[in-house]
């Protein structure tokens, strides 16, 4: 156990050069241009500062609209099945109709039928039917609104991520909460008004053409405004393409125009029903309908055959980029509204940082002062190897280019801790091996091999702690599992080989000398 081929030692001094390259960058103000990396820990937002966003999804819209397809699906099976009804309508998120009492039960095994009442969990059905006399209303089930509402926030906290991925923003923490709210943390940025620009836009795209008289518009007609003009447009409900097609979206410039435009390209099946369409319509205008608003009205001149396009509607260089990125990372499912915000200053940030770095300076030098006074050239052993776990666990943080936070910093604290109590009990028990064995190599030797299962022990369960409060905590207890996972890792390295190597070369030189620890 004390012998150290060339192999383990060129993998120590790998594995120290390595943490000190990432490390350095952390502690010295250093330029691009050195030797060092350039990847840093980030600060978390309770120690740099930044913003507090709390999002809230309106589900509405999606019951709205599940209730408009299954009114659809349903009066198609109704007609099908030749069961007569009349009056149908929606009341207060419930369908409603009357129908013929002698054809009740022809009724009945319609809406009992899986393919028009699906089960969607264990025995829930999407719908329930309650009869009264000659009316029906039917009305969604508790499952089916908390399923909507589930996939409605997976759906959003993706977006919301691509969304504020695309503007750079380094490190933000998107986590949910409940079932129709989403938090998102903004590390470093001081103004958050054109995230939330971004995030209050649900992006939901897609072409129409204006409404022609003399061409019949059997959906009807949808009047919509302008964004920026005073203008109303009558634009036919049906939709040719919508943005679920669309599979890129850069801003330009256009030379003509000298404005800036937005180029988009559609998938396969969106240039076909691109270039059918444009084909058919020449002339006509087509409106680019966003979130209900007609952002412009293009007069097409040929058939666009090619799946690319061009939205133009007097954008200034900003608003192309940043509609661009709404097109790009998709609309959302529902509207999000922001129900609370906060900001937190650099100040605040500051004071937690170096609260943090004097409680963790304070406690590593009390250990160390312990560990020198109670096993001398022993304890020196230990503080170096503590030293070097630090650098280590500094120097992944930096590689993973992980967020640190004030539970990050508490979890590199009880590292310290942890660091401490190993070499502990490697010392003790090569004091209970020297009292029998007269030899030092094998006093050591002995020692290092009993101590390994009750270190490994010790720390795997640990290590099974944090990656339980990783995946099933949330924020700053994940910094914290993180830090802790990576400390636990660290230590054993450090303590259990590093430091085992020190000690291997001070007991080679000292093989016959009376060794006291």
């Amino acid at each position: 156990m004390l012998y150290f081929s060339r192999f383990k030692v060129f993998s120590i001094l790998l594995v120290f050069i390595i943490g000190f390259y990432f490390f350095i960058p952390n502690v010295l103000p250093l330029s691009n241009n050195t030797l060092f990396s350039n990847k840093k820990i980030n600060l978390g937002l309770d120690l740099q500062g930044g913003s507090y966003l709390l999002l809230e999804i309106d589900s509405k819209p999606l019951v709205e609209q599940k209730l408009q397809s299954k009114s659809l699906e349903l009066r198609r099976e109704l007609r099908e099945k030749n069961i007569t009804y009349t009056t149908f309508r929606s009341e207060k998120d419930s369908l409603l109709f009357n129908f013929k009492v002698e054809q009740k039960n022809n009724l009945e095994q319609l809406l009992n039928d899986e393919t028009i009442n699906p089960i969607i969990s264990s025995a829930a059905r999407e719908f329930s039917a309650i009869y009264q006399n000659d009316t029906v209303t039917i009305s969604f089930t508790a499952d089916l609104l908390s399923l909507i509402k589930k996939n409605a926030l997976e759906q959003s906290i993706e977006i919301v991520r691509n969304r504020i991925d695309e503007l750079g923003t380094k490190e933000p923490n998107i986590i949910t909460r409940g079932l129709d709210r989403i938090l998102v943390e903004l590390p470093g940025l001081k103004d958050p008004g054109e995230i939330k620009k971004l995030l209050g836009k649900t992006a939901k795209l897609n072409f129409r053409f204006l409404s022609n008289s003399n061409i019949d518009s059997s959906l009807g007609v949808d009047v919509l405004n302008s964004p920026k003009k005073d203008i109303q447009y009558n634009v036919d409900k049906r939709i040719i393409v919508s943005g679920e097609n669309l599979i890129d979206a850069q801003p330009g410039f256009d030379q003509l125009t000298n404005s800036s435009v937005v180029n988009f390209k559609l998938d396969n099946l969106g240039a076909r029903k691109f270039a059918m369409a444009s084909k058919d319509n020449i002339g006509r205008n087509l409106a680019i309908v966003l979130d209900n608003e007609v952002i412009s009205a293009p007069v097409i001149r040929d058939a666009i055959i090619t799946g690319n396009g061009q939205i133009s509607g007097n954008f200034t260089a900003q608003e192309a980029n940043e509609l661009a990125i709404l097109l790009r990372s998709g609309a959302l499912p529902a509207p999000l509204s922001i129900i609370e915000e906060r900001s937190v200053g650099p100040d605040l940030g500051k004071e937690s940082v170096q609260n943090g770095i004097f409680s963790l300076i304070i406690g590593f030098l009390l250990v160390v002062i312990y560990m020198f006074y109670n096993y001398r050239i022993f304890g020196l052993f230990s503080n170096i190897s503590l030293l070097f776990n630090l650098m280590l666990i500094v120097s992944t943080l930096s590689i993973l280019g992980s967020t640190l936070t004030l539970p990050g910093i508490a979890g590199i604290i009880l590292t310290v801790g942890l660091a401490v109590d190993s070499n502990v009990l490697i010392y003790e028990r090569i004091k209970e091996e020297l009292k029998i064995e007269k030899n030092n190599l094998i006093a050591f030797d002995t020692a290092y091999k009993k101590v390994l299962t009750t270190i490994l022990d010790s720390n795997i369960t640990t290590l099974i702690a944090a990656i339980v409060l990783y995946f099933m905590g949330s924020g700053p207890v994940k910094g914290f599992a993180i830090t802790l996972a990576i400390g636990i890792i660290s230590t054993f390295f450090t303590t259990y080989v590093f430091g085992r190597f020190l000690v291997s070369i001070y007991i080679k030189k000292n093989k016959e000398a009376l060794v006291r620890i």
